[in-house]
């Protein structure tokens, strides 16, 4: 069965997986009673289509639009506008259409028309330096003309829509119309109510099914919904009132102002106000994988797509459904999530079994049927036939189809979803956020992590712990002095104007520092200095701008100084902007050439930092030739250094214990970093990632490795320093092709783009960060870390960390593998009911020419099967023991040999108790008279359920024999197990009539518990036959 599951479902991946995939396994799957609640969870592939089909649309349509801009370059003169009357009287001077109209048209010569994007503005009543005024008033007229950046999503489904999907399945149709015909014969040959018992019962019993099925798939759907709010927790940094803030993306009005920087999704559609080096990234709308560079001549932002490079502040225009990113997105979410592999693999599982039951039900009926026709046959009656005989026919017919009912685990791929919804309710407790079912699922099979050093392993709280400045290393605590005015001087102005943050003023009145943790550790070493962020920055123009990004591992700016001097700036990785120095600012404050031993010493004193676990940036300044253009790169050489700080990022507390967990759960941590070499080493030790057989190594040296050394390098490998994205990347692709790891990706989303892509599952942390709120320091405050992790980090990851803590990571990958076992716990357990039933009906229809078990008790046998028993098992919580075992991995079998012994050895057990009480049960429990078969088909079908009761206890555990521990503290369990005893007695000795049972004796019930009850010594026995591990 593993191997035809390979074949046919193995395609599918736990992300970006192929349509032909995706199209291949559910053409497969024919033997399905009920489509819409089997492919409920599954992706609808017709909807991405019309997705597709819409981004084509966008691309063709911006093409146009920029072609008759260009053409009506001659035609826009002259042309007015004048607002509709309702937009006058909310106080603005352009609709919603017309902003459209240049946005999505991409006209800008009408925006030229309109006064520009300050002429925008002032007609949106808006300041593109201060932002909107937010008076409840205006914010609601704001709303009225312009509308809300929402989407419009499918409203939530109610629970008679789940009751009426629930209806949709085909066998219990079949069985209604069986029930009808049943009620109507019966009525019209033994009168009412005698004639409609049975009819009454099948109608029963398929609303008690249909009506537990929608309800624990009602329930199941308001815990996504609630998933679903989790996920779209997305803020964005916007200026309103003239203060920086933070808001949902889903608070934005036309007219805000918003700050985007590299790796941001642009919020909704927009105009460039100020910006550097804007690099768009436009293939999620529009399919078009080239950037377009966004600058004052080229003005137009548009929603859903991506900031690749720079940053910029965007001027809000159109929001919600007025938008393309918001009709695409419309129709993408109806599209749903990819299916998971474990989900297609069970739906290949249930396609097998549909398989066999449709067959064994087929010969089932036909043998009914023959042994009718054959005692018809033996009583000269074959050509007269009565309405008793065509209830038998019918009877015959309908036990048929409950053997498809029960043979067909629809439940089987549901059960998947019920644990994934319920691992991830779990998980959002343990501060983890699951973005795809699947994440949740792979992480529980993960061989290794590679780990980011920042904010993952560190807590992500920078501060300048130690600064060499003119000669000499000095302790940068409560004040830095000691050095030169001139000096000091330079150090402020070169951090407050080559930086990607801001010192902004809140609306409490309060200082704050915003930007990456890098950024605000520098700028708050540049006020500590005594700088006065906004006169350093109004004091200089700044001409060029080259943000920091992790391939060039520096950032550069030119400023044009007041007497007209251009001035470059360069920060960055130590040995990077050492190597474009040739002169240092010595103890005196002057500039002197740097020479081989100068060099040397610098060398010695990063290393020297380094090995303190700090991290190391130069800054360094020169003067740049007047012939400079705005145009031009950044210089890059003639430097003189300024100095060297070293950065403290202390280890998060609990990473070690973590780490040391993950080795022995058999996954491997590896930590892949930008910082130099000796700072990697030395928080890789702390951290227990470095061992002393370990190999740590730089990022070039590790480019320039050959296939075979790679090959020979990389299981011993546990530390990249000063690596590139490429080399994260080609280490994830490495692991995962040629040694079939399943690999985990930590990383904040901007860098790690194409390694998270490559992943199994990607890892974000350094949220909590994000949402931390003001840390109090020396009259000002730090906001720590901007928004571009937090929306990065949503955008890309497979998983969200939110309490920043690496451990968490280890609750992630246990509840991975508790859903992994309680769905083999599940499968194990329906297997065995499924092999039971159909050999049970199956045999004594061949050998008696009757079934035992009529067609209401085996729909509630389906009822324990499927749903209650999916409830049962599919819910148990994890136990440190998952923790103790080495991981699944990408090859592991998921029906495994312990599984089939375990199926094997109940079934067998099962079959013999139920044979020997057909044989010989009348026997045994003395009975006679007109009611012993029906006597005896009860003893059958209670012992039959109690063999299930007892069974379910056995599966809590696969191999263990002690499956007690714990039950009690699985409420979900204890609850679905009660209520099954309790429905049992009332169907045995309440619901005779409708069932098709006859009350038990007090003896006759303790045999048939008892009966159930010697499965469990049973099960215990089997677990003690060895096999092997697959």
């Amino acid at each position: 069965m593993e191997s035809y599951l390979k074949e046919n479902f193995g395609e599918v991946k736990p992300k970006n997986s192929s349509e032909e995939a995706l199209q291949r396994w559910r053409k497969l799957c024919w033997v399905v009673k009920n489509p819409k609640r089997r492919f409920r969870f599954t992706a609808n592939l017709s909807k991405r289509v019309e997705a597709r089909h819409i981004q084509q649309s966008n691309q063709e349509k911006f093409r146009v639009a920029v072609l008759v801009s260009q053409a009506a370059i001659h035609f826009i003169h002259g042309i007015t506008y004048n607002p509709p009357e309702e937009v006058k009287a909310a106080g603005f001077k352009i609709c919603a259409d017309e902003l459209g109209s240049i946005v999505e048209g991409h006209n800008v010569k009408k925006l030229k028309v309109h006064g520009g994007v300050v002429g925008i503005a002032d007609k949106l009543s808006t300041c593109t330096i201060k932002g909107i005024t937010t008076t409840e008033d205006l914010l609601n007229r704001r709303k009225e003309v312009y509308g809300i950046n929402k989407f419009t999503e499918s409203p939530a489904k109610g629970f008679w829509v789940f009751v009426w999907e629930a209806l949709q399945d085909m066998t219990l149709m079949i069985l209604i119309v069986c029930a009808v015909v049943s009620l109507i014969v019966g009525i019209a040959t033994e009168g009412w109510p005698k004639g409609a018992h049975d009819g009454l019962g099948i109608v029963a019993s398929i609303l008690l099914v249909v009506f537990v099925t929608a309800t624990s798939d009602y329930k199941q759907s308001l815990q996504f919904k609630d998933l679903d709010k989790e996920k779209k927790k997305i803020t964005v940094q916007v200026t309103r009132d003239g203060c920086r803030q933070k808001i949902s993306i889903y608070d934005l009005y036309a007219g805000d102002v918003v700050h985007l920087a590299i790796g941001d999704q642009v919020p909704a559609d927009g105009l460039f106000i100020s910006g550097f080096s804007l690099l768009i990234n436009e293939s999620s709308l529009s399919g078009e994988s080239e950037p377009v560079n966004v600058n004052a001549d080229n003005p137009i932002l548009l929603s859903g797509t991506k900031v690749q490079d720079g940053s910029c502040k965007m001027l809000i225009t159109t929001v919600g459904m007025r938008t393309q990113w918001g009709k695409l997105m419309a129709t993408l979410s109806e599209g749903g999530d990819d299916e998971t592999p474990l989900q297609v693999k069970l739906n290949g599982v249930a396609t097998i079994i549909g398989k066999i039951g449709l067959f064994f039900a087929i010969i089932t009926f036909a043998v009914l049927v023959q042994g009718l026709f054959l005692s018809k046959i033996k009583d000269g009656s074959h050509f007269s036939w009565s309405a008793d005989d065509a209830m038998e026919i019918l009877e015959s017919f309908a036990v048929a189809v409950t053997i498809v009912v029960v043979a067909v685990p629809e439940g089987l791929p549901l059960a998947v979803t019920l644990s994934l919804a319920f691992a991830m309710k779990k998980m959002m407790n343990d501060k983890a956020l699951v973005r795809h079912l699947a994440a949740c699922e792979t992480m529980g099979s993960a061989t290794c992590i590679c780990s980011d050093k920042t904010g993952t392993l560190t807590t992500n709280h920078m501060t300048v712990a130690k600064a060499w400045v003119c000669g000499e290393i000095r302790e940068v605590s409560g004040s830095f002095s000691g050095i030169p005015g001139s000096v000091a001087k330079m150090l402020v102005e070169s951090i407050f104007n080559n930086t990607g943050g801001d010192i902004v003023t809140n609306k409490n009145n309060e200082t704050e520092i915003l930007g990456t943790p890098t950024e605000t550790a520098l700028l708050e070493f540049g006020l500590l200095l005594g700088g006065d962020f906004k006169e350093v920055r109004e004091s200089s123009k700044l001409v060029k701008v080259e943000p920091f990004n992790s391939t060039k591992k520096r950032m550069g700016v030119v400023l044009e100084l007041p007497e007209g001097s251009l001035w470059a700036h360069c920060k960055g990785a130590s040995e990077i902007i050492l190597s474009a120095c040739d002169k240092v600012i010595d103890s005196t404050g002057e500039g002197v050439p740097l020479d081989e031993a100068s060099i040397d010493n610098l060398k010695d004193t990063i290393e020297q930092l380094a090995n303190e676990a700090l991290r190391t940036l130069c800054l360094a300044y020169k003067e740049v030739g007047s012939d400079f253009s705005a145009d031009s790169p950044v210089p890059f050489e003639g430097y003189t250094l300024i100095g060297i700080v070293g950065i403290k990022d202390p280890v998060r507390p609990g990473v070690k214990e973590s780490v040391a967990m993950c080795r022995s759960a058999g996954i491997t941590v590896r930590m892949v970093t930008g910082d130099n070499i000796n700072t990697a080493k030395a928080i890789a030790r702390e951290c227990g990632i470095l061992t002393d057989n370990g190999v740590a190594i730089e990022g070039p040296e590790f480019r320039a490795k050959s296939d075979q050394e790679l090959y020979e390098l990389i299981p011993k490998l546990q530390v990249i320093a000063r690596s590139s994205p490429l080399d994260k990347h080609t280490l994830v692709k490495y692991l995962r092709t040629t040694f079939q790891e399943v690999v985990a990706v930590t990383g904040d989303g901007t860098n790690d783009a194409p390694a998270l892509h490559e992943a199994d599952i990607g890892l974000a942390m350094g949220i909590a960060g994000t949402e931390r709120g003001l840390l109090d320091a020396r009259t000002h405050s730090t906001l720590d870390a901007c928004a571009i992790l937090y929306l990065v980090a949503k955008e890309s990851a497979d998983v969200i960390i939110l309490d920043d803590n690496f451990s968490t990571i280890l609750t992630v990958a246990k509840w991975g593998r508790s859903v992994y076992i309680n769905i083999q716990k599940f499968v194990q357990f329906q297997l065995t009911v499924n092999v039971v039933a159909l050999i049970v009906n199956f045999s004594s229809a061949c050998l008696t020419g009757s079934a035992p078990l009529t067609a209401v008790q085996l729909l509630w046998v389906n009822m324990i099967m499927d749903t209650l028993g999916a409830l049962a098992l599919a819910t148990e919580p994890p136990n440190d023991d998952l923790m103790k075992r080495q991981p699944v991995g990408r090859k592991g079998n998921f029906i495994s040999n312990v599984m089939w012994r375990n199926i094997f050895g109940q079934s067998i057990y099962q079959f013999i108790i139920i044979w020997y009480l057909q044989t010989t049960g009348k026997a045994a429990f003395h009975l006679d008279g007109p009611d012993s078969d029906l006597i005896l088909n009860t003893l059958i079908f209670n012992s039959f359920v109690f063999c299930q009761v007892f069974n379910e206890i056995s599966s809590r555990e696969m191999e263990k024999i002690n499956v007690f521990k714990g039950i009690l503290k699985n409420y979900v369990f204890v609850a679905v197990l009660s209520c099954t005893v309790v429905f049992q007695i009332i169907i045995i000795e309440f619901l005779g009539t409708f069932a098709n049972t006859y009350p038990l004796t007090l003896k006759q019930w303790f045999a048939s518990v008892t009966l159930g009850f010697l499965g469990m010594p049973i099960a215990a026995a089997v677990k003690m036959i060895p096999v092997g591990s697959k």
